[in-house]
């Protein structure tokens, strides 16, 4: 062996054996309204993970400062990496998350559910604090997580104004039912009539000064108002629903394909099935409720206004299921694809749908915003790219498909 080689061949032996005596070190933080138990964990390679230090903080600046001293004081190698994970607890744990980001830490926030199946894995039974930020650090030492970026301010201020509109809208919606309820009483002081009508009436001013801020906000920024301009020709989608999906999805920026999308909001379904048994084929619904609950109201108003081809969707789905909420679900799943494509692939919507000689639907082509060619066969009002009946027999399974 020649003295370069052997040289060469010493540093790689060097450098792995290094890398073998790396210390990892990992943070679980349980975060609740008043407080956080921190929980940091510490493994070599080949060796178990121990537990360096455990404690209590107040869920408030002052804890925060205390957060990156102790954390400083029990990291031996300030180089070692360094893993924060915590649960999405409501918005408890945002400003948490927000501090250890600008003081560059790797940090990863998963989802409530993901963590209890985490932890069931492991066979634990009781819950509390500590446990669950014992099984945090665990879970951030074995698995690959996504590191958390935060979104931009003004997403987060625009997802402020939605969801604020949204309560209010709830408001109005709880007096209403009461305002009826009342006046079918047989004995009722008419002051409490007075009270509730005076409640609507304020509600609703409320309500229509926030619907004017947030269509100015969208207009005002020209990001914003260069992607409403791709949309704003599909009937029945206002600039609050637009809004509300920018707000809650943060532009798109988190998912790489529509199945993310899909799952995130709740609409991937979830099969029953084993054996002999087939149960009910549903939604999961396991994503974020206030997609769901404006792409209704948009899904609605498609049917309304007879939209092609999300009317000719809801017929063919109501059809075959007799059940009105699966036709609309379906279209509500297809007008989320469609926009986050508008979205990715910065097109302009267009109404005329192209079909392939062969008769096929072409994905490319649903959203394409350039002329249509001589050779290109245009659909008809009988022939949209959503065909009224399938190309082939499909399974119920298939029911909220995406063409």
């Amino acid at each position: 062996m020649s003295e370069a080689l052997a040289q060469g061949f010493s540093l790689t032996l060097f450098k792995n054996l290094k890398c073998m005596d790396q210390v990892y070190y990992s943070l679980g933080l349980d975060i609740d309204k008043s407080s956080f138990k921190a929980c940091l964990k510490a493994k070599e390679a080949s060796k178990k993970s121990v537990v360096k230090a455990t404690r209590t903080f107040h869920n408030n600046v002052f804890g925060f400062k205390e957060l990156d001293q102790w954390i400083t004081k029990h990291l031996k190698l300030s180089s070692a990496p360094l893993k924060i994970i915590m649960e999405a607890t409501g918005v408890y744990h945002e400003y948490l998350a927000w501090h250890l980001y600008e003081q560059n830490y790797l940090v990863h926030i998963i989802l409530p559910l993901r963590a209890k199946r985490y932890m069931q894995s492991l066979g634990l039974k009781s819950k509390n604090d500590k446990i669950d930020a014992h099984g945090l650090a665990d879970m951030a030492m074995q698995q690959e997580l996504e590191q958390w970026k935060p979104c931009s301010k003004n997403i987060l201020l625009l997802r402020s104004l939605t969801r604020q509109l949204e309560m209010l809208q709830e408001t109005r919606t709880a007096f209403k039912n009461q305002l009826e309820a009342v006046t079918h009483l047989a004995i009722c002081d008419k002051s409490v009539v007075r009270n509730l009508k005076s409640l609507v009436r304020k509600v609703e001013k409320e309500i229509d000064k926030l619907k004017d801020q947030i269509e100015k906000f969208i207009l005002k920024d020209s990001v914003l108002a260069s992607k409403f301009k791709l949309v704003e020709n599909i009937k029945g989608l206002g600039v609050l629903t637009f809004a509300t999906l920018v707000a809650e999805t943060n532009g798109f920026e988190l998912f790489e394909n529509q199945k993310q999308l899909v799952s995130y909001a709740g609409y991937d379904v979830v099969e029953n099935q084993s054996g002999k048994h087939t149960g009910k084929t549903k939604i999961s619904k396991k994503g974020n409720t206030h997609i769901r609950r404006i792409m209704f109201m948009a899904a609605f108003n498609m049917v309304t206004y007879k939209v092609n081809p999300f009317l000719q969707l809801y017929n063919r789905v109501y059809d075959r299921t007799k059940i009105k909420m699966k036709a609309y679900v379906a279209i509500q799943r297809k007008l989320l694809c469609l926009i986050y494509a508008l979205w990715k692939n910065n097109s302009i919507y267009n109404s005329n749908y192209e079909l392939s000689p062969s008769g096929n639907h072409d994905p490319k082509s649903l959203f394409s915003g350039g002329p249509i060619g001589p050779e290109t066969q245009v659909a008809t009002d009988n022939a949209m790219a959503t065909l009224d009946r399938l190309p082939c027999n499909q399974s119920p399974e298939a029911l909220f498909s995406v063409a």
